[in-house]
């Protein structure tokens, strides 16, 4: 009886994985580019942090993604969720660099403030850059209570 229900049980995996699979949308990663703000590469994101006075990194994670993933050395940090409340506080003399842990919420902030009449120089995912074989991401230690 044991074998049987083990052997049913298994039938019903085999089953249902194929619909578990195309219910599950795929990592932010693989997700398809639908946005207008650039996706840059390791290159294009080192070219412009070699010019830091005309480059604002602008990363829109929470604060403990930041500490997770790490980020550029430096940056403003608005969270994607309050950006068009804060947009007025955005510096304008500067290319903004949008970041995100895999692009996909840089990108969304790019065309956001592109709307809004900013310039854009791309969008650009820390965890992304650093497996690409990006160096300039700085890991943050939590503050010690």
């Amino acid at each position: 009886m044991t074998r049987l229900l083990s052997a049913a049980i298994a039938g019903l995996a085999i089953l249902t994985a194929p619909a578990q699979a195309q219910t599950n949308p795929p990592p932010a990663a693989e997700q398809p580019w639908r946005y207008q703000t650039k996706r840059l590469n390791v290159a294009e994101v080192d070219a412009l942090l070699a010019q830091p006075t005309r480059l604002l990194v602008l990363d829109v994670r929470r604060p403990d993604e930041l500490i997770r993933y790490g980020s550029f050395p430096v940056f403003l940090n608005v969270q994607y969720r309050e950006l068009e409340s804060q947009i007025a506080w955005l510096p304008t003399d500067r290319a903004i660099l949008t970041v995100s842990n895999h692009a996909q919420r840089a990108g969304a902030a790019g065309d956001l403030l592109r709307a809004k009449g900013f310039e854009v120089a791309g969008a650009t995912g820390s965890e992304d850059y650093e497996q690409a074989g990006g160096k300039a991401v700085a890991h943050i230690q939590p503050p010690k209570r």
